[in-house]
């Protein structure tokens, strides 16, 4: 893994931690992703919708990458980047692979459910066919505020 230092996705990266905050006015966790096309340009955002939609797949990265792969028409999304506040679990970094996005940015990682590198490796396990680049730590500490905010309000 890669930790990003040269602020190349610190926007994309608060893009997503604002998508993230939309997701406590229904109280869900507050985990934002946002997709991107080859040039950069946002293609796709999404929040945590499960308790807004009662759906156990709504989770941040699924959100976009199913919006991205519908205003594309497809749903390889070869070129394209996936930038997420919370490093992904095993059903998001399985989307991540199957939908052939071309890079994974993740800013806090997830010590209870992590999926690329944390307690597993989805992403870039060798025997599977697509191995995305991935660069996580890209603004860690807010994305972990954010977190931990909400979850202190929890208690």
């Amino acid at each position: 893994m890669t930790i990003q230092t040269d602020g190349r996705h610190a926007d994309p990266m608060r893009r997503a931690l604002v998508a993230a905050r939309l997701a406590t006015s229904w109280g869900d966790v507050p985990v934002g992703a946002i997709v991107l096309d080859p040039t950069g340009e946002v293609l796709a955002e999404g929040c945590n919708e499960r308790e807004l939609t009662g759906d156990p797949t709504a989770h941040a990265e699924v959100v976009a990458i199913r919006r991205a792969a519908t205003r594309l028409g497809g749903w390889r999304l070869a070129g394209c980047t996936l930038v997420v506040t919370l490093e992904p679990c095993t059903m998001c970094a399985g989307a991540v692979v199957l939908s052939r996005l071309d890079r994974l940015v993740f800013g806090a990682i997830d010590q209870k459910a992590g999926a690329v590198g944390s307690l597993w490796d989805v992403v870039r396990d060798r025997r599977l066919n697509h191995r995305p680049e991935v660069i996580g730590g890209v603004l860690a500490a807010e994305c972990s505020a954010v977190l931990a905010e909400f979850f202190a309000g929890q208690r």
